[in-house]
């Protein structure tokens, strides 16, 4: 997938129209995804890429600078003939408040354009966090942040990553059963609390979108992605460069695909689930880990499992699991890439090319030859990278509709 079509697959295109005011809030639209996409880029190839004359892309350039969205940085070289060009960056004047509520925490992100995170605020939790208290303590920690916002950053909105069914109609959470929430208007609920905007969407779906735009499944139009969390195993789905998430937003729960007819009881009121057969508690219990020392699980396990036989039957017994689960997505999507993320990328670095191979064997020899599996590379930053995208989609669309900083309508004007 080229860097145009990475562009426009999580954020409507703009309007596209025959006037030349059309074609100049296209070409902004344009320009202003590809440099978000690449985090940076030298000008020669952003001419490159739109396929648009040098004078044409410094008007462009200088319109996107003059509402500080881009900033324009040294010359890069090249190393082809000529000067070498300048290079073209994502200002961070314009950030999202991203949000990820855990089980044992909620995590706060201050998130510039390019996939950056700026800041990171994580809030540990004794017992699963209600919605209200969720939005009180989002509401507490930006309030706290206010003077440095204020000053350096205009926040576009409020961006929620949540490990549960969300409406793509209004962000509501229909079910969010390991935090126990039920029908939760959360998205309305932020935007009430901080005045701004606010978007919810599945924690999984984040993670795909980050990954595809800035990570393990960058140039792929078509990845699974599965999150492992304290909450259980969630899906996202990249298909033909387009988010899917079915009709009400409800889609991608590979978490709940039956792996186990005789297996273990799953939150959702089923049986068998992935999420109920691979989990981290139980890997957390085979090296006697807390929850709150999770970030220590990797190396703790690849340890255990070279020397315990039941943390490797442990290991093992989820890894089959997770083959079954695996051959059930690429045996109906057809994906490039399958990336893991979370306590499952760990699994993925102990399995290796057994893995793969276990892949292989079950599913189809079409699908199955044709997927690799990569680990998340964003690591736990994809999710609130993949929300702050939902923020962004308005100001990307139409960044003609970004006021122009005072003193530089001059530049602006080139385009008028």
């Amino acid at each position: 997938m080229d860097a145009a079509r990475a562009m426009t697959a999580f954020f409507d295109a703009p309007v596209r129209g025959k006037n030349l005011d059309d074609l100049r809030r296209t070409n902004l639209a344009t320009a202003l995804g590809l440099i978000h996409a690449a985090r940076s880029i030298s000008r020669a190839d952003l001419t490159r890429s739109m396929g648009l004359n040098r004078s044409t892309i410094a008007t462009i350039v200088a319109d996107l600078e003059a509402r500080d969205l881009i900033v324009i940085g040294g010359a890069r070289d090249t190393k082809r003939i000529g000067r070498p060009s300048l290079e073209i960056s994502t200002s961070d004047r314009h950030v999202v408040i991203a949000v990820n509520p855990e089980l044992d925490a909620t995590t706060l992100g201050i998130v510039a354009m390019g996939g950056r995170v700026l800041r990171e605020v994580r809030m540990d939790h004794e017992r699963p966090p209600s919605a209200r208290e969720v939005v009180n303590s989002v509401r507490a920690l930006v309030a706290g942040m206010q003077p440095e916002l204020g000053q350096r950053h205009e926040v576009l909105g409020v961006a929620l990553a949540v490990p549960g069914l969300v409406s793509a109609v209004d962000g509501s959470v229909r079910l969010a059963p390991h935090l126990e929430w039920v029908d939760e208007p959360i998205a309305a609920m932020l935007a009430e609390a901080l005045g701004v905007p606010a978007w919810a969407v599945n924690d999984a779906s984040c993670g795909v979108v980050a990954e595809v735009l800035f990570g393990a499944g960058i140039g792929s139009g078509n990845v699974v992605y599965l999150n492992g969390g304290a909450s259980g195993v969630g899906g996202g789905v990249v298909a033909e460069s387009r988010l899917i998430q079915g009709r009400g937003g409800f889609g991608g729960e590979i978490g709940h695909t039956l792996v186990r007819s005789d297996g273990a009881a799953c939150r959702c009121g089923s049986r068998g689930c992935l999420e109920a057969e691979v989990t981290r508690t139980a890997l957390l219990e085979a090296v006697s880990l807390e929850p709150a020392r999770a970030h220590e699980l990797e190396a703790l396990l690849f340890e255990a499992y070279a020397q315990s036989d039941d943390v490797r039957a442990l290991v093992d017994a989820q890894l089959s699991s997770l083959a079954v689960a695996l051959r059930t997505a690429v045996n109906m999507l057809n994906p490039e890439i399958v990336v893991l993320g979370g306590f499952l990328e760990i699994l993925g670095r102990i399995g290796g090319e057994r893995l793969e191979r276990m892949l292989r064997e079950v599913a189809l020899p079409g699908p199955g030859q044709q997927v690799r599996l990569e680990g998340a590379r964003l690591g736990r930053m994809n999710l609130l990278i993949g929300a702050a995208e939902l923020a962004f989609r308005p100001l990307l669309s139409d960044p003609a509709a970004a006021p122009v900083v005072a003193g530089r309508e001059h530049a602006a004007g080139a385009l008028s």
